[in-house]
């Protein structure tokens, strides 16, 4: 991990730290136990790069997305700021590598779900010029222009509008992640992507039927497209059992008239204490988790949750490679995005354990290296390669 350090492609400590903290960033250097992400486990995990999350809900109206992603964004740049030693932004393949040089972690932008562009290639313009690096297309509703692998079927994968976003995400150097989408706007993107696309947490079909998850025939392209599919650990992502268990889980919550999402947390308005507010959202949580907590107690005594293995999560990593092949794989583990990861997995300190897991099965170090990180840093090299207008060289911000 030394050689060939951990870039990670989705986490969404911005979403959490708008949750827990209003936005605030302290603590971070010391541990955050409240968190699955701070800077003493992403040292101990190996991790090198980040993609951080800039994610607002699908179902806020999309002007409102695009607000709450730019807050997501300055919180990023904050995080940055707050801790120089410990994060660098990067822009490009070669800034991730200055950065790690430096003995920091480079800390690059996804935008999570094409809700958040409003329609507007001048929207997704000026995301990539303030840094971010790849737009997942969909997240769990559709877009006007593109199916989710979690809504009904809208356009039937890509429209026209869809295309043309796809071509301009090319032209920018930006990648185009397939986590989220129908497996018909998968199959319609890796078709008009003239540059290698990724799936930023995504698992294999073949071994959990999530919908969230890759199936065999669309792992069988990227190859020829020169994508990466980089594994997740989200449990239901990973095991059926699981799966069905959240599934019955929420069915209990409806029938019970509680909730079944997560409320998105307000963001402290100007003039706001950041903590103030963050107490505020905490104490709602804290009395709608109680409440479910009591009303769900006889069922969960009688259904207690699955648990994953490490074992499970490297059979979704080794069937990814059997399919895709070694220089297609790598890692996204969504930490801070889901409420448990697996027990050998918990938080981003635990990259080691599954490589360990792997190198005991046979993978070698060149193997492991492209798994880390080397076959998705080869990802954004050939994006910026094939974009006609790349704006990372010459970034404002560098």
């Amino acid at each position: 991990m030394r050689e060939a350090p951990v870039v990670d492609g989705h986490n969404d400590l911005p979403a959490a730290l708008r949750a827990r903290s209003g936005y605030a960033v302290d603590g971070l250097d010391e541990g955050r136990p409240d968190l699955h992400t701070d800077i003493p486990r992403l040292r101990a995990g190996g991790v090198g790069a980040q993609f951080w999350s800039v994610y607002a809900p699908s179902s806020l109206p999309e002007p409102e997305a695009v607000v709450a992603t730019l807050e997501q964004v300055d919180a990023v740049y904050r995080l940055v700021a707050r801790y120089p030693d410990d994060f660098a932004i990067a822009y490009t393949a070669d800034d991730v590598d200055r950065v790690v040089a430096t003995g920091r972690i480079a800390s690059l932008l996804g935008v999570e779900g094409g809700h958040s562009l409003a329609s507007s290639l001048g929207v997704l313009r000026a995301f990539a010029r303030l840094g971010v690096r790849y737009v997942t297309l969909t997240h769990n509703h559709n877009t006007p222009w593109a199916d989710s692998a979690t809504d009904e079927p809208g356009v039937g994968g890509l429209d026209d509008v869809g295309r043309q976003v796809v071509a301009e995400l090319n032209r920018l150097g930006v990648l185009v992640d397939l986590s989220h989408v129908a497996a018909t706007t998968q199959h319609a993107a890796l078709a008009a992507s003239t540059a290698p696309v990724i799936f930023s947490h995504s698992s294999t079909r073949a071994l959990c039927d999530h919908p969230r998850n890759v199936a065999d025939d669309v792992l069988a392209l990227l190859p020829g497209n020169g994508g990466v599919v980089q594994l997740t650990f989200v449990p239901p992502f990973i095991s059926a059992d699981v799966a069905a268990w959240y599934t019955a889980a929420d069915a209990e919550r409806a029938r019970l008239g509680l909730p079944t999402g997560w409320a998105w947390p307000r963001a402290p308005r100007p003039g706001e204490a950041a903590e103030a507010v963050a107490a505020e959202v905490r104490a709602a949580a804290a009395t709608a988790r109680a409440e479910a907590d009591t009303a769900m107690a006889a069922w969960l005594a009688a259904n207690p949750r699955p648990e994953v293995s490490l074992g499970q999560v490297a059979d979704h990593v080794e069937h990814a490679r059997e399919v895709a092949g070694v220089e297609h794989v790598g890692l996204g583990g969504d930490y801070d995005g889901v409420d448990r990861q697996p027990a050998d997995l918990a938080d981003v300190s635990g990259y080691p354990r599954l490589l360990g897991e792997l190198a005991r099965r046979g993978w070698s170090r060149s193997d492991l290296a492209a798994l880390t990180g080397r076959n998705a840093l080869r990802v954004l090299r050939d994006a910026e390669r094939v974009a006609t207008e790349p704006l990372w060289p010459t970034h404002p911000l560098r």
